[in-house]
Parts: structure tokens; C-alpha cells; sequence
């Protein structure tokens, strides 16, 4: 078996191609709709030469459909944020989010001080934020080495299909100050959780007339939080040292749930009064929200393991939930839960 063979899981409907093999006998495959899952490698079969023509391609007797690009109407033009959500009270993971009704080509990294006095540049992430999307980086930041962490660089631009404004290029830089970055604790959008933010787009004008230039100095104009690397630091030991001292009542783990060791992501579990009128995507978007802060809440609070309980049907939760644990950094692995009990409608996952 090699990457780019064509496979199929024999206890599942997926099938996919080999992108990379993984440790433990694991392999990588992506499957029909784009994600990306790890499987056993006792759990695959190879496709046969005459079947993989076919796989992943279109039915030639199937009608191909014109899509027409359209331009409905803008209803948010600003909404890009840097979050910090807290994983626990020691550190935090970054996300970039896009709360606008546009997609955002994007540039993630960071700057910091090299050898000789000079600026080093880091790349992160690059990628495109759909409407009302987000991106969790793959680094943790520690709290108490606020006072080392980089200039954080987003350069990104704007598109939407269709007619639309001219927007200039979005280019900020954003320095964690202590005096005023544990002020701003609040939901943060999209991703629905407690976390510090900052909004970088807030002083950006939509119409290209407005005179908004992507060059460095006015796209630094605005929040308190967003400096150049020529901007001397302003970080106040005391500050910082009163917010590492805080009583626990004031912490950010103070707030921390700890969840049932076995969640249930069936929709009649999650809505007992019934649905009311919610489309499938609002549906699965609860669902996964409710997996994301679970898992969240267990890695906090200190958990060695939890279930979930997803369900067979289509596989699309499921292979969501396994792409999404794949990646995460404090899950140590993942499995099919008891399937004298659930089947094959549950993963256990075990905490880092």
C-alpha cells in the first residue's frame, strides 16, 4: 500500500485515497468530501484498478450543473479577530477568525527578536477563512511566559464572488499587552467561547475611495493592542505579576465544567423540545459545537478520557469528530468506544 492508492474501510461506507502513513500502523486517507481521517491499517482494502477510475470523480451519466457566481448582499464587512481561548490556566491556543460575510485569504506568523538585534519572522498558517469561519493554530502560548510571546503578522485579503468594493489589503500586527489584554475576556464569535480577543479590521474602510492604504504605518491605525515591531513594549511587571496572583475565583479555570464522562451528540439529546426549524447544517454545527467545548472542558478539568456518542448515519459527524481529534494536541489517541454497547456509533478518546 502506498500514498495515492485508492482504498476503502471495510467496516465503514468511506472510501478515499492514502496521503500518509502515520505511527502506530496508522495510515491517512482523504475521503470523498475533502476530509482527512486516520484508520488502522488492518481496516483498509486496497480498490481495484477498474473501481479507482471512477472513485472520487463524478458519474459521466450524472448532469454536470453551471453555477452562476452571485453577489448577495453584504450584511458584515468587519470581523476579523485574534482569539486566545484558555485550555486550562496555564496555557491558550490562538485562533483566526473571520466573522464577515466575506472569505479571507490569509498570512499568520510571527515576529521576534533575532541574533543581532534584528527581526525574525515565523510562518504559522496560511489558508482561506470562509464567512463566519476560523482557524485554530497548532502552538500553545503559556501565561506565565506572556511576557515572551512574539509580535503576532496577519496579512490578508478580501473576496467575495460577484460584484463587490475594492478593499485594500489588511496588513496588522498585534503585541499581548497586560495592562489591556486581560481586560477584553469575552464570547468570542464564531467559535462561541470564553476567550481574550482583539479585532484587527476595526479602523479598515470598505470603500477603496476611503483612502485605506496596505502599507504597514496606516494599517497599524486603531486598538490599543496592535503596535509595530518599532513600537517599544509597554508590558508593566507589576500589571502582570497582579494578574498571575489573581485569587483562583478570578481565574480563568475557575469557570471550567467538567463534563459528563460519556456526551451524547444526537440532536434529540441536545434538543429535547425538538428541533424547531433548524436546517441540517445548523444541526451539525451544534453537534460539533457541543464536541468542541466537551473535549475542551475535559482536557481542563483534568479528565483521562471521554466518550462520545455520535451515531452511525452517513458517517459525516463521525469522520468530522476523527479529523478534528487527529489533530488536536492533547489527545493522546482515539478509538471506537465498547461496541458490545454503542456499536460502531461511539469514540472514546483518551486525554493527553
Amino acid at each position: 500500500m502506498n500514498i495515492g492508492d485508492k482504498v476503502r474501510l471495510l467496516r465503514a461506507k468511506e472510501q478515499g485515497v492514502v496521503s500518509r502513513f502515520l505511527p502506530g500502523n496508522m495510515i491517512e486517507i482523504e475521503i470523498e468530501d475533502g476530509f482527512r481521517i486516520p484508520v488502522m491499517r488492518s481496516e483498509l482494502v486496497l480498490v481495484s484498478p477498474l473501481e479507482a477510475e471512477r472513485l472520487l470523480k463524478p458519474s459521466i451519466f450524472e448532469p454536470q450543473k453551471t453555477v452562476t457566481p452571485s453577489a448577495p448582499a453584504i450584511l458584515s464587512n468587519q470581523g476579523i479577530y485574534l482569539a486566545f481561548i484558555p485550555v486550562n490556566d496555564r496555557e491558550y491556543t490562538l485562533h483566526l477568525v473571520n466573522n464577515t460575510d466575506w472569505d479571507f485569504p490569509y498570512t499568520l506568523g510571527e515576529e521576534s527578536a533575532g541574533a543581532g538585534g534584528g527581526v525574525q519572522f515565523r510562518g504559522l498558517q496560511s489558508g482561506v477563512l470562509k464567512p463566519k469561519g476560523q482557524q485554530k493554530m497548532n502552538d500553545l502560548y503559556a501565561h506565565a511566559k506572556f511576557e515572551e510571546w512574539p509580535t503576532f503578522v496577519v496579512q490578508g485579503l478580501w473576496f467575495r464572488a460577484g460584484k463587490a468594493s475594492l478593499r485594500a489589503p489588511l496588513v496588522k500586527r498585534f503585541k499581548a499587552r497586560a495592562a489591556t489584554f486581560f481586560k477584553a475576556k469575552t464570547t468570542v464569535p464564531v467559535l462561541n467561547q470564553p476567550g481574550f480577543q482583539t479585532q484587527l479590521d476595526a479602523d479598515v474602510a470598505v470603500d477603496s475611495s476611503s483612502g485605506a492604504s496596505p502599507a504597514a504605518p496606516a494599517a497599524n491605525r486603531g486598538g490599543s493592542n496592535v503596535s509595530t515591531q518599532h513600537r517599544p513594549a509597554t508590558i508593566r511587571p507589576e500589571d502582570l505579576k497582579a494578574e498571575m496572583l489573581k485569587p483562583k475565583s478570578e481565574s480563568i479555570g475557575s469557570s471550567i465544567e467538567r463534563p459528563s464522562s460519556v456526551v451524547d451528540l444526537h440532536t434529540e439529546a441536545l434538543l429535547p423540545s425538538g428541533t424547531d426549524k433548524r436546517t441540517s447544517a445548523d444541526l451539525l454545527k451544534l453537534q460539533l459545537d457541543t464536541f468542541d467545548r466537551s473535549l475542551e472542558n475535559a482536557i481542563a478539568s483534568g479528565m483521562q478520557d471521554i466518550t462520545f456518542i455520535h451515531g452511525v448515519g452517513s458517517g459525516a459527524l463521525r469522520t468530522e469528530l476523527h479529523k478534528r481529534l487527529g489533530k488536536h494536541p492533547n489527545v493522546r489517541f482515539f478509538e471506537d468506544a465498547q461496541k458490545e454497547k454503542f456499536g460502531y456509533g461511539a469514540t472514546k478518546v483518551t486525554i493527553k
